[in-house]
């Protein structure tokens, strides 16, 4: 894409769209019993308060592609894409804004688990959105590998 805003705006909705289907993984996984019997604490509930601050963010993290220096296949982008929002996760949110301690280890020892694979499915889901979006024949998201 040569238009930077379009580009910006992709970026932002494949984030708006990692962050619905990492909704839908976390609410399935704790719908069918997958966090309890990690003894994870977590069973959220859908319900658009619940889902539209998930979508929010994860367009506002979808921004960390704008720039488009991340090499590899579309997994390993979404690896390296999902490295910020878990760290923010496990270091902010949990033990300052939810009280659930460091690493959010008061809802379970594997916690820390869950927000990493959860987050390695938006930030894969972000990629393949923003790869399918790229029209530029040489852009850096216009190849699989």
């Amino acid at each position: 894409m040569r238009n930077f805003f379009a580009w910006v705006s992709v970026c932002f909705a494949g984030g708006l769209v990692g962050g619905l289907i990492n909704s839908i993984f976390l609410y399935l996984a704790g719908a069918y019993g997958a966090f309890s019997s990690l003894n994870v604490a977590m069973a959220p509930q859908w319900s658009l308060p619940w889902l539209y601050p998930r979508l929010v963010w994860g367009g506002v993290w979808g921004l960390l592609l704008t720039p488009r220096w991340m090499p590899g296949s579309i997994f390993w982008r979404g690896v390296i894409a999902s490295i910020a929002p878990t760290l923010f996760q496990l270091l902010i949110v949990f033990p300052n804004m939810l009280d659930k301690g460091l690493w959010g280890l008061d809802l379970g020892l594997l916690t820390p688990v869950v927000v990493i694979v959860a987050n390695i499915v938006w930030g894969v889901a972000t990629v393949i959105w923003v790869r399918l979006a790229d029209d530029t024949p040489a852009g850096s998201y216009s190849r699989l590998r």
